[in-house]
């Protein structure tokens, strides 16, 4: 780095110190027994700025006052039943503002919400309402039809737990159903006296993660946690103020639109211009017509933009300072310098983990830094397991070497884990450098890096997935839960699940290595086909199959994945058969050279 560039980091770096003095002042964590929540933060939001702008959607527009009293009637119909605090109603619904006033009215009576993704079905949106012992449900009408095929299998009562919310005018509820609109119509706008009860320690959410093993895991968000998100994203990270207003395309499922853009808007009372779904050809026209201050980001909405057809004119729009994760190296300074980006913070952490990584300081290509104690140790990709001394002790990496990040469990770090305790115990790793220490297993490989003048804080950058979990289309792939899926199919014997890279796409691509039951016959890839996407979201279906004779597994029969992984699905390396499920597809097709082709060169759609 020359002497100029080298004055202009330090100089741009020492313009982040009150940034940095903010959050060590207004960051630490709160007790739990402090009265606190969002619900109680969207109450002060109507009383400060009653008649600015909350939330645009699909053409309507709320205003702080109106969203909140909207949250009332909600909240004040659902004091009349049998619900009480520490409860739990399951949320199945796409993005819409009454998902906002949903979950705000069930915060301020203290009620944990369900936060259910919206791709599920069959067992698995069973399971995701049963194991956090929901009372109530509540459905959007948009996904009304997908709730009423599995609530035969759910211990519900019909015309009594469940809600139905219309989606357009039109919408009328199911017989089984009540209709929330009309039920809390008469209900009173009033701020219900339960709210200011409610503490930082009561949980708030449930937000579903998929694991290493089986169906996904209820993580635990309590009110600190939540707000803690919300203050640093609100606070140091945009830097946002009332006047701003919020891009938000993500699922509100996901706890980057809900903690870091809906949270940064509840805490700072700026205003939201909300999406059902993410449209590349309709980003720059609504960043304009909305004057978008902020955009809240994926690494593969970042990447889907830069694929767009370069316009001159892309970097004239209002968006100045974006904040979310998954921002790859080889896209940061391309999508900075298109769209006239002035501040990314990437940020880095898991829904139920209790360590978070932001770039505070504005540096480019890293997740930033943490004042969380961490440790970052050796870890066997191929054996899937950490690398232990003689002691049994874990092994630090060298400085720049990915290591297994692990971060400390202790009163300023605690880890809230899941519903399930067993769950809870895998993820922590005891006795890593002590005999009493424990340690979150954060399941991602990342590396120190040299990020320049830093004022002292080591900065990071993500590298990989390790184990049984692999990213697809923003979401956490469990190969486990894929793979017995896979193997209820009547004619697999076996199948080892991982994930691949795709080239100029954001993750890993599913691909199953499948055994099948009699060696001679042939796979029934239209039965196949019907049956995985019957059975599989659409982030989870593989996208390649390679049919084997044989599986290659460990001493211990654990399946081995390092050389199906670095084989992929090169037509050189391997000779068995190949199937592919292309972009908009719902049957496998075989690989060949011209999709193969397509593939490398970032064309296939991916």
């Amino acid at each position: 780095m020359g002497i100029v560039a080298t004055i202009k980091d330090i100089t741009a770096t020492l313009v982040q110190i009150p940034t940095l003095l903010a959050v060590k002042k207004g960051m630490k964590p709160r007790p739990y027994e402090v009265k606190d929540s969002f619900a109680a933060r969207v109450e002060r939001n109507a009383a400060r700025f009653p008649d600015r702008m909350a939330i645009i959607f699909e053409g309507e527009s709320i205003t702080w006052r109106e969203f909140n009293e909207r949250a009332n009637r909600y909240a004040n119909y659902f004091r009349t039943t049998d619900l009480e605090r520490g409860d739990t109603v399951s949320l199945f619904m796409e993005n819409r503002i009454e998902f906002l006033a949903v979950i705000v009215a069930l915060n301020k009576l203290g009620i944990i919400i369900g936060l259910i993704n919206t791709n599920l079905r069959g067992r698995a949106l069973v399971h995701c309402i049963k194991v956090t012992e929901s009372k109530k449900s509540i459905v959007g009408g948009e996904l009304a039809s997908a709730l009423a095929q599995v609530k035969a299998e759910l211990e519900l009562r019909e015309g009594n737990d469940y809600y139905f919310v219309p989606d357009q005018a039109s919408d009328t509820a199911p017989n089984w159903a009540q209709d929330l609109n009309e039920i809390s119509a008469n209900s009173t706008t009033d701020n219900p006296p339960e709210t200011g009860e409610i503490t930082l320690g009561d949980n708030a959410l449930y937000v579903f993660t998929s694991g290493t093993t089986g169906m996904p895991k209820a993580a635990i968000l309590s009110n600190r946690r939540y707000l803690s998100s919300a203050d640093l994203s609100h606070i140091a990270g945009l830097k946002c103020t009332e006047h701003d207003r919020f891009y938000i395309c993500l699922p509100l499922y996901h706890a980057t639109a809900l903690m870091v853009g809906v949270g940064a808007s509840f805490s700072s009372g700026a205003s939201m211009f909300i999406r059902r779904k993410f449209s590349a050809s309709q980003f720059l026209h609504d960043v304009r017509e909305h004057e978008t201050t902020c955009l809240i980001y994926i690494g593969e909405l970042c990447r889907y933009l830069t694929n767009t057809p370069r316009l001159p004119d892309d970097h004239i729009n209002p968006l100045q300072r974006i904040m979310g994760n998954g921002m790859r190296p080889d896209v940061w300074m391309e999508f900075k310098e298109r769209f006239g980006i002035e501040r990314i913070t990437e940020l880095y952490g898991a829904s139920e983990g209790n360590v978070a990584f932001a770039n505070l300081l504005n540096k480019n290509c890293t997740i930033g830094m943490t004042t969380a104690k961490v440790a970052l140790v050796k870890y066997d990709v191929d054996a899937d397991e950490i690398v232990k001394d003689g002691a049994g002790r874990c092994i630090e990496v060298d400085a720049g070497e990915p290591g297994l990040l692990l971060a400390h469990i202790n009163e300023q770090a605690v880890f809230e884990g899941y519903t399930n305790k067993e769950a809870t115990e895998k993820k922590i790793i005891r006795h890593a450098f002590e005999d009493d220490d424990a340690w979150f297993d954060s399941g991602d490989l990342i590396k120190e890096i040299d990020a320049g003048f830093t004022l002292g804080y080591a900065h990071y950058q993500f590298v990989d997935r390790v184990g049984d979990t692999f990213r697809w289309k923003s979401e956490n792939v469990s190969t486990n839960e894929v793979g017995e899926i896979v193997n209820g199919f009547e004619q697999v014997k076996f199948c080892n699940v991982y994930g691949v890279e795709v080239p100029r796409a954001d993750g890993r691509a599913g691909m199953a290595a499948i055994t099948l039951n009699d060696n001679g016959q042939k796979l029934d890839v239209q039965a196949f086909s019907r049956y995985v996407v019957k059975e599989l979201p659409p982030y989870a279906r593989p996208v390649f199959l390679r049919i084997q004779q044989d599986i290659d597994v460990t001493g211990t029969f654990k399946m081995l994945k390092g050389d199906l992984r670095r084989q992929g699905y090169d037509l050189q390396q391997v000779t068995e058969p190949l199937y592919v499920l292309k972009p908009g597809a719902n049957v496998y097709q075989r690989l060949d050279a011209e999709f193969a082709a397509s593939i490398a060169n970032g064309s296939a759609g991916y």
